[in-house]
């Protein structure tokens, strides 16, 4: 594990312009992503809880699927497998929107972000785009996650990663 961050962070330091934004780009006042090729043999996600880099031969599966979590809310994520020791896991999390018990679900968990999105502004940090876990029940080992703030960005980041894997052209998406 050690030698492939240490490979990663080599990688990274040699290229420094593998995360400069090109002349012209205004992805920060549209919000939304970006996704171009590029001739590294690599897939990238630079999103705003962090960035991700894998080699495309190292990836063994790219899947997307939604499940119902805690009976309050879908998550819809996307995971990418590789043959080394982690786990990539992005994801959108929605409320469940039903009439009754659901729509009072739904109104909670809408004040609970509004809550967490106030303390995130007070504290001058982007508490919103993290990933929110419970220790030790929610602690994934090898787990890398990432918080992506629409369904859109999610189909966008999916769609990079399995056109980069399957075409084997390196690619880097650049989202929220």
């Amino acid at each position: 594990m050690k030698s492939l961050t240490f490979f990663l962070l080599t990688l990274l330091a040699l290229s420094p312009t593998v995360f400069s934004q090109e002349e012209g780009d205004d992805r920060n006042t549209r919000n939304e992503p970006t996704d171009r090729e590029v001739r590294n043999g690599f897939w990238e996600a630079n999103l705003d809880g962090g960035n991700y880099m894998v080699a495309l031969g190292r990836i063994s599966s790219v899947s997307r699927h939604k499940y119902v979590l805690d009976g309050a809310v879908i998550v819809d994520e996307v995971t990418i497998d590789t043959t080394g020791q982690a786990l990539a896991r992005f994801y959108f999390i929605s409320p469940i929107s039903v009439g009754g018990t659901g729509a009072a679900v739904s109104q909670a968990v809408e004040r609970a972000a509004s809550l967490v999105d106030g303390a995130a502004q007070r504290a001058g940090s982007d508490v919103h785009n993290m990933v929110m876990k419970k220790y030790p029940l929610t602690t994934h080992t090898k787990t890398i996650e990432y918080r992506l703030l629409s369904e859109q960005q999610l189909g966008a980041l999916y769609q990079s990663a399995k056109t980069a894997w399957v075409s084997g052209k390196g690619r880097v998406f650049t989202g929220r």
